[in-house]
């Protein structure tokens, strides 16, 4: 089984940037973190998917980078993957456990989706069989992409959920990185220095 773990960075996902952090170094910072604790993964092949030029220097040699257009619906982005499985998981996470990563994709032994939800809403990532299911239309930016999904959904089982964690969406959602967390060394190292 081919599995893809692709890192999704839109532009929107600067404006967390803490005063006196330049927001495309703050962009790029939390974009890097999240794609290190992705590439580290056992088993699964890391993809970048981007709507920000310039970003191909924060991947490892021979990553895959996909740039789509800004605002692209992520169905049409799943469909740009090849593999069996694939996880997406939004850049503004860089302090994601890889564990989370891991229970998204063992959710789908039992459904078709699955969802680690966002705290204030939204989801920080999603992992699908690909071609993902006809009847979704998943947008991990809507408030609740679960409740949306299932309603979609041919049954409500077929959309599972993991434990959830939190997106950096607000300046105020960069308090909420745990210092004693490993990882996000970029994003940590950025705001240390401000």
């Amino acid at each position: 089984m081919t599995r893809i773990v692709a890192v999704l960075v839109r532009q929107h996902m600067a404006q967390a940037a803490p005063p006196g952090v330049d927001p495309r170094e703050f962009l790029e910072a939390v974009a890097e973190d999240t794609y290190e604790m992705v590439a580290g993964l056992e088993l699964v092949t890391p993809v970048l998917i981007t709507s920000v030029p310039g970003l191909d220097d924060i991947v490892w040699p021979g990553t895959e980078v996909i740039t789509i257009p800004d605002g692209e619906p992520l169905k049409l982005t799943l469909g740009r993957l090849q593999a069996d499985q694939a996880a997406v998981i939004n850049a503004d996470a860089p302090d994601l456990p890889p564990l989370l990563v891991g229970k998204l994709f063992r959710e789908l032994g039992r459904a078709e989706i699955a969802i680690c939800p966002a705290e204030n809403g939204g989801a920080v990532a999603m992992a699908c069989a690909l071609p993902l299911p006809a009847w979704a239309e998943p947008d991990l930016d809507a408030y609740d992409v679960v409740k949306d999904l299932r309603a979609q959904a041919p049954g409500p089982r077929k959309v599972a959920t993991t434990p959830g964690w939190h997106r950096l969406r607000t300046r105020e959602d960069v308090e909420r990185l745990d210092p004693g967390l490993e990882g996000w060394e970029n994003t940590r190292a950025l705001i240390r220095a401000r």
